[in-house]
Formats: C-alpha cells, structure tokens, sequence
C-alpha cells in the first residue's frame, strides 16, 4: 500500500493544475500548493518578459518568495507544474526542503511555439529527478539537453472536474449546440472552422482570442463567449451534439487534452485523425476522425443526422477512455512510481 507523501505542488491554481493538484489528494497525499506567479509583481509585465525575454530574469524574486514560505518546512516530494520560472539557482533551494523534484509540462516546452517562455525550464532540465512530458519529441529533446530521467505520459482528464453532470432543463437552454468547439483562437484555426461554416456545418464556438482572428467578421455570430471553466465547461461539452478536437500545429500536438475530457463527459468527440487518436479510439465506434475541412464537415453532418449513431459513439468513447485508464489518478500514480517516491 503507499504511503502517504507530504507534496509541495507549484502550478496555478486553476484549470487542470488543480485538478493535479486535487487528484494527489484524493490518493491520499498531503499537499501544499503554491503559485509562483503570486511572488512575482502584480503587473502583465511579467507575463510578457517570461515569454518573449526570459522567466530566469525573476529569480530574485522567487527566491526571496520561497526562502520566507519553506523556511522549516521538509516535504517528500516537489511538484512543479510547468516551471517557466523555475531555474537551477530555484532547484538548488527546493533541495534543502524536498527528497525529490520532480517536472510535468503539459505543454510544448522544448518546441517552437512559446517563444521565450520556457528558457528556464530548458535550462533546469538536468536537476529535476524525472521530466514527465507529453509528446513524443519531447523525450530525445530533453535528453540531449541533459536530462537525467525523462517519461512520456498522455494526458489526461479528471475524475471528478470531467465526470458526467445531471443537466436541468435550464442548462440546456443555456449550453446546447448542434457542433461546438472549445477552444482558444490559434491562426490556422480561424480559416478552418469558416470553411465548416461555409459547408453547412452548425457551429458554435467559445473560447478567448477570437476576436484576434482576420476571419473575426464571419466568425463572431458563431461565438458565443470567451473562456469557461468548472461546471459551466463541463456542460458546454455535454450539452453539444458534437465536439471538435483541433489540434495546434506550432504545438505539436497529436492529441490534447479536449481528447480526453470530450469523452470523459461521455460526449462525442470529432477530431483529427493521428497515430496518437487512432490508439486511444476506435474510428467511427468510438469517436469520429478526419483529416481536413472537408471530411470534418461531412463527419458533423453525418453525427446530426444520425442521433442513434452518434449517440452510441459517445457512450462508446467514455467506456474506452475509462479503459484506457487517461485519467489523473492513474496517471500521477505511474509519474509517482516511475520517480521512485512511492512504496
């Protein structure tokens, strides 16, 4: 049986870092979590340093945030969720506090996107006990950087913030839609979902940044609001007919965490078809696959206007990811395991 470990986790305390956060807990750990974010000066400023400079230029002030809040304090584990802050001279001081420290970057730390944002991350490589990163690349990546133990996970949803919710009457009022996507605006975006629009395609979209996009004209009678969270997210998805997973080519993505959740929700997910996709599911039993404007429309309109089929690949796709185990808990238990931190 494992014992209990006394964690200190650094994320935001938000969004699927919580979750992480809130998963350790229901395994049975004790854990502090801490936002190095709310040590540095309250001020965007910082944000765009960190991604167009460089996030080490804030040790001073992580160091001095951390030296006050860990004084007297010995924990088993160090947790850091991203870590564009975290550089060696921060590592060396989580040292005299914790037995291990440990890496998660859900995001593309070592590829093209993020600009400067993850200097320090690339540069702390070496000193982490294990880097746990989601994408394939990532690996040989951070190898040749140095690092000494790196594992590739999927990611994942949650138990609790992505299980299924009883919806009223007034939620679907509020939340329903024909083909939906979740999602921030990214450039190849904007002129992909005009193509579904302009083939008939029922969209709806949410999320931030739209208004960034050159298509923003055609675009914004189909959005309906920026970025949700908590219940409000969770219903969005369930109360959608279908739910597309678009991919952020600069991120490298062959997967995304809307993957996981869609299903979670027990809705039905209509996606790109990858390697990455086609392993977790089952095209066209337990989700829908395509691979450019085209099929995708022809996929949505396939879905509406067959509600039992769809329905039957929705049900299908929430057993399979619950088979295929992408779910916090067991996804932290092999992080936990394969650093050597559990008994």
């Amino acid at each position: 049986m494992t014992r209990p470990l006394s964690i200190l986790y650094f994320g935001p305390v938000s969004g699927t870092c919580l979750d992480r956060a809130n998963a350790l807990r229901r395994l049975g750990h004790r854990v502090e979590h801490m936002d190095l974010r709310d040590m540095l000066p309250k001020t965007p400023w910082v944000d765009r340093v960190t991604w167009r400079i460089d996030g080490g230029l804030f040790t001073p002030w992580i160091m001095r945030g951390l030296a006050a809040r860990l004084r007297g304090l010995r924990v088993d584990l160090c947790y850091v969720d991203g870590g564009e802050w975290v550089t060696p001279k921060v590592i060396s001081l989580l040292r005299k506090h914790a037995a291990k420290i440990i890496n998660y970057n859900i995001d593309d730390p070592l590829g093209p996107r993020d600009g400067a944002r993850f200097k320090a991350y690339r540069r702390s490589l070496p000193y982490y006990d294990l880097n746990a990163v989601v994408r394939q690349e990532n690996v040989a990546e951070a190898d040749a950087l140095g690092a000494k133990n790196v594992m590739r996970v999927y990611r994942s949803a949650d138990e609790i913030s992505h299980a299924p919710r009883p919806l009223t009457a007034e939620d679907h009022q509020t939340w329903d839609s024909e083909v939906l996507f979740l999602g921030t605006w990214f450039p190849e975006r904007g002129s992909f979902l005009l193509d579904l629009i302009r083939r008939g395609v029922p969209l709806t979209i949410r999320g931030p940044n739209w208004h960034k996009a050159p298509e923003w004209p055609q675009l914004k009678n189909h959005w309906k609001g920026g970025a949700i969270a908590g219940d409000d997210y969770a219903k969005a998805i369930q109360c959608a007919k279908v739910n597309l997973g678009l991919l952020s080519k600069e991120n490298r993505d062959l997967h995304t965490t809307r993957s996981l959740e869609i299903p979670a929700l027990a809705s039905l997910l209509c996606a790109e078809r990858t390697g990455e996709h086609m392993t977790m599911y089952s095209e066209g039993k337990e989700a829908l696959f395509w691979k450019n404007a085209e099929e995708c429309a022809a996929m949505c309109h396939f879905a509406l206007d067959n509600e039992n089929r769809r329905q039957a690949i929705a049900v299908a796709g929430h057993r399979r990811v619950i088979k295929n185990g992408h779910y916090n808990e067991m996804i932290l238990t092999s992080i936990l395991a394969t650093a050597g931190i559990v008994t």
